[in-house]
């Protein structure tokens, strides 16, 4: 016993090296994001022929409003956010009142004193009490890819101050306004991305054969928030020659010679959460993995290069697809139907690169292209990150190293 605690406390004084790099929180929105958001959200509701849109999810509620609360760690009392054609609403408890007041806001404010039936008491006489003239349609946040807080009482209340009886989806009008990101919100992703990398880089350095992913992952996260990162939620941390189950949780295995690291992050800053996948190797790599992943990195970056606007996702999905055939580097990861995702306040948003998704590229839209090799108990996957410009595209995040990153 006295051996490992001793063997353990030498390990702890070598990687001591972790620093901190301080960074300043991150700025509030431009105040002409905000409005080209509420603007754009607005031309969708004409569009769509809705009346009101109730906001319960924490994104989409920040996305409109800017607002920073710390009571999203609790579900008593409920934040709501209400868009009508002239009006942006947030319906929050008396406990936000000095919060909301410390700072000019683009909102009005409606406090509820209470809890979770007061919160939706007060929303649904707000609306009532908006005139109509030709009925009131209304949608709420809920659908594929947005999950929002649900409540069926929300539901039940809406529905009986709807002129139909029914409310319906706002998910996809709130996709389409989503979706288009501003320069602002692509220089928010390149800093996650940098505070990330930097942190990967950094604990791969101090890590050891014998080292756990535990504390591997630990190291990271430490690292990741000395980086500057305003929220790190646990990553996934595998070692594994062979044996990859991607949702597990990081565990007491020991990293030993020919294992490979996986990692995928989910730091944030500005409330934007740098999703990347980073690998290394325990001990030098032998001829063939070195050529392999070359390959898939230079494909990968191939196919990231590719995006232009006017272009579909299926047509990205479809070169990919010729490119991966050519190369020959054997049979892609199957567990999920896309090679890469859309990218925002959500660690994954659609569209998705898929050999089905008819959705047209345009500038202002972030993907991750992410395809993944697992080959005689290696895995490789590079997850390179582009924001759509009129021309092509600019990558967020420095590529991924040359050559593998290892540990010795």
């Amino acid at each position: 016993m006295s051996d490992t605690v001793g063997e353990n406390q030498l390990h702890s004084v070598s990687s001591s090296t972790l620093t901190p790099r301080p960074l300043p929180p991150s700025p509030p929105v431009p105040s002409a994001d905000l409005e080209l958001r509420l603007s754009r959200a607005r031309a969708e509701m004409n569009r769509s022929a809705i009346d009101v849109v109730i906001l319960t999810d924490e994104k989409n509620i920040s996305y409109f409003t800017d607002y920073r609360t710390l009571s999203w760690g609790y579900h008593a009392r409920p934040l709501l956010a209400v868009i009508t054609h002239d009006q942006l609403l947030v319906v929050g408890s008396l406990t936000e009142s000095k919060l909301i007041e410390s700072a000019p806001r683009v909102f009005s404010a409606l406090l509820y004193d209470g809890y979770l039936p007061e919160a939706i008491t007060s929303t649904a006489d707000w609306i009532s009490a908006i005139p109509t003239d030709d009925g009131r349609r209304i949608a709420v946040d809920f659908g594929p890819d947005m999950f929002g807080r649900g409540s069926l009482h929300l539901i039940d209340c809406l529905r009986d101050l709807a002129s139909d009886g029914a409310v319906s989806s706002a998910v996809d009008l709130l996709w389409r306004v989503r979706l288009i990101k501003t320069p602002f919100e692509a220089e928010m992703k390149k800093i996650a991305f940098d505070i990330v990398n930097k942190a990967f880089d950094q604990a791969i350095a101090n890590a050891y054969p014998g080292i756990t992913e535990f504390e591997l992952c630990q190291m990271m996260q430490a690292q990741i928030y000395l980086n500057g990162a305003e929220s790190a939620p646990p990553i996934a941390m595998l070692f594994s020659d062979g044996d990859f189950f991607y949702g597990r949780h990081p565990s007491e295995r020991r990293l030993r010679e020919g294992h490979y690291i996986w990692t995928d992050f989910r730091a944030t800053y500005g409330g934007y959460p740098a999703d990347r996948n980073r690998i290394a190797r325990c001990g030098d790599p032998t001829t063939w993995e070195i050529d392999t992943y070359e390959r898939v990195r230079s494909l990968t970056i191939e196919v990231a290069n590719s995006f232009k606007p006017g272009l579909r996702c299926r047509d990205i999905f479809s070169k990919f697809q010729r490119l991966w055939m050519e190369a020959d580097l054997g049979q892609i990861y199957g567990q999920v139907s896309r090679i890469g995702h859309g990218g925002g306040l959500d660690v994954t948003e659609p569209p998705s690169i898929s050999a089905t998704d008819e959705t047209v590229i345009e500038p202002g839209m972030i993907f991750h292209v992410e395809p993944k090799l697992e080959k005689n108990g290696a895995v490789f996957q590079f997850e390179e990150v582009v924001f759509i410009t009129d021309g092509g595209v600019e990558f967020l995040s420095e590529l991924s190293p040359e050559r593998v990153p290892v540990v010795k």
